[in-house]
């Protein structure tokens, strides 16, 4: 039996790699390539960091370091002081003391409840109204708790050291004379900014300009460095007044007594110097004390002898007398019937009692309507009207004083005819204030020369081209010798009087209009007059408002005013008397007759 037999085929087969291996060379590739990565990564941060460190250092250095002062320097400012107010001697009449106003982060002192019954008696503040001023105020950044502190009370409350709670330092008003020259000066608010008078009439003067500071801040708020000063604060000009403190004080005690006595519901006063028309005395009554917030009242604080007008009476008739002589047609002995009363269209013009017939020097002393108004209708209504305006009357003083009032001064067309004439003629028709009528009688004090007034003391000689002639001299000097008169024990206004000077001057007394017609029992009692009468210095007008004491009339209500007064001022001025009796064995003429 065959048998084929195969021979068996020998192939060379390569064995496939063992599958562990190819992981493992998978395994190696993939953690080289992240390790290659990675690497790149951290180059490329690297540089990136690298590249905004440069970028930021050497061209972004300027933002950088605003946005860091931003978060660590601030600016604030110094406050600067009001500038202060002197009488014409430099004598304070109103400075600014320094203070502290306590202010709070609401935030911040919201978290610190615990601690506010410590805080709140210091404050002068209850609980409730310390929870009141923090209501709903969580958001804001400043409040204030308290308004000029004194600086220790303020220090005080600082040593609390309550997260929160900061001083400024900010400045108070003080006037040391209090109401003594409270109408004339004003006051300023809680921030020290003028409100009323002089205060507010010089605000741009004597505010002063906060400086600037850069500081350095923590986070709680507090200043830790002061690196260098912007602006320097700038005080408020210094303001010296016309004022005499002295006088000052004199007219206001004097003017007081008389309101108290007198029982009246206000008065006014003014003086000024004739030669330089400076004002050395403005006081009125009532008066409040601008030191006490709680008197700042208009009533107490109304400068009266600017804000209020009334009708002057018979303080006018020097003048209706004056333009008389200017015409001459009159002179200080002419005659005059003054037997009345005088008719006038339909009305009546009286006298208080019958002078018969006179001469015109006791037209004034004795204060005749009558012979006033048969002297005024000797000339031109016209006339008359044109030296009340010139003198003053109806036009503001050019002093910008808060609230002043021009008064009244109609066109003479418009005075209702001759009982127009006749009422201006003794005072009626017509509204002035006291600055005007103090005005009017310098007029008359400096010879006939109308100079304008100043609140501002004078340092330089006044400029004669700012003077008016508005009289003549021999005229005025006449009408001096008939006030003289007026002053004497036979005139009405005897009580003004001062012991070694010749005085001058003349009584009013005026009937107020209540619910548009005259009150025969209400009135208004003036005087005005001039010391020395030889040479006349000071001239002082006084109204008292409605006195109920019992005594009404101008020569027993207002003039006493002017003697107390000028009596002292005339020897602090160490003005020369001119009516010692050694003068008149000398030969200076007695009240009465014409120098």
């Amino acid at each position: 039996m065959n048998y084929s037999m195969k021979k068996p085929i020998n192939k060379t087969v390569s064995p496939a790699p063992p599958d562990s291996l190819w992981r493992k060379t998978q395994a190696w590739l993939h953690t080289m390539t992240r390790h290659r990565l990675a690497l790149a990564l951290l180059f490329l941060a690297a540089s990136g960091m690298v590249a905004r460190a440069a970028y930021l250092q050497l061209l972004h250095k300027d933002f950088l370091q605003d946005r860091g002062d931003e978060r660590y320097l601030r600016v604030v400012e110094t406050p600067a002081h009001r500038g202060m107010i002197v009488d014409r001697n430099g004598e304070s009449l109103a400075v600014s003391s320094p203070v502290d106003s306590i202010w709070a982060q609401p935030a911040e002192l919201l978290q610190q409840h615990d601690r506010w019954p410590i805080l709140a008696p210091l404050l002068g503040l209850t609980l409730a109204e310390l929870d009141q001023k923090l209501a709903g105020k969580e958001t804001r950044q400043f409040i204030y708790l308290r308004r000029h502190l004194s600086p220790s009370a303020a220090q005080q409350i600082l040593q609390l050291k309550i997260p929160g709670v900061y001083a400024q330092r900010e400045y108070r008003r003080y006037y040391p004379d209090a109401e003594v020259t409270s109408h004339l000066l004003g006051f300023t608010d809680i921030d020290d900014a003028g409100q009323e008078g002089l205060e507010k009439a010089f605000d741009s003067q004597l505010r002063g300009v906060p400086g600037q500071k850069r500081v350095i801040k923590d986070r709680l708020g507090h200043i830790v460095e002061e690196v260098e000063n912007l602006r320097l604060p700038q005080p408020g000009q210094r303001l010296t007044l016309s004022i005499d403190r002295r006088l000052q004080y004199l007219a206001y005690r004097a003017l007081k007594a008389a309101v108290l006595e007198n029982k009246a519901d206000a008065g006014s006063a003014v003086m000024l110097d004739v030669r330089t028309g400076e004002i050395l005395a403005m006081v009125d009554q009532p008066a409040g004390n601008p030191n006490n917030r709680n008197e700042l009242q208009g009533d107490l604080l109304r400068n009266r002898a600017v804000t209020d007008v009334y009708e002057p009476g018979s303080t006018m008739k020097p003048f209706t007398i004056s333009l008389a002589l200017e015409s001459g047609k009159w002179t200080p002995t002419t005659l005059v019937d003054t037997r009345g009363p005088l008719r006038v269209g339909r009305y009546w013009v009286r006298d208080t009692h019958s002078y018969g017939i006179i001469d015109v020097t006791h037209v004034i002393s004795k204060s005749s309507n009558i012979g006033t108004t048969k002297i005024a209708f000797s000339m031109p209504m016209e006339r008359l009207w044109k030296l009340y305006k010139d003198v003053g009357f109806g036009a503001l003083s050019g002093l910008s004083l808060s609230g002043e009032q021009p008064g009244v001064l109609h066109h003479f067309s418009k005075w209702g005819g001759e009982i127009g004439h006749a009422n201006h003629s003794f005072g009626y028709g017509l509204s002035i204030n006291m600055l005007q009528l103090a005005q009017a009688y310098g007029v008359l004090a400096a010879d006939g020369v109308k100079r304008p007034l100043t609140l501002i003391k004078r340092q330089q000689p006044l400029d004669p081209a700012t003077e008016q002639r508005i009289l003549s001299a021999q005229t005025v000097r006449q009408v001096r010798t008939m006030l003289e008169l007026a002053v004497s024990k036979q005139g009405t206004g005897a009580k003004a009087g001062v012991p070694g000077y010749r005085v001058a001057g003349k009584t009013g007394t005026v009937h107020k209009i209540v619910n548009g017609r005259y009150a025969s029992n209400r009135y208004f009692s003036l005087f005005a007059g001039m010391v020395p009468a030889s040479q006349p210095r000071l001239v002082m007008v006084i109204i008292i408002d409605e006195p109920k004491g019992g005594a009404y009339y101008g020569g027993a209500v207002a003039a006493p005013v002017f003697g107390e007064t000028m009596g002292e001022a005339l020897r602090i001025l160490n003005i020369t008397p001119d009516d010692m009796p050694s003068m008149k064995i000398a030969g200076s003429p007695p009240p009465g007759t014409t120098p």
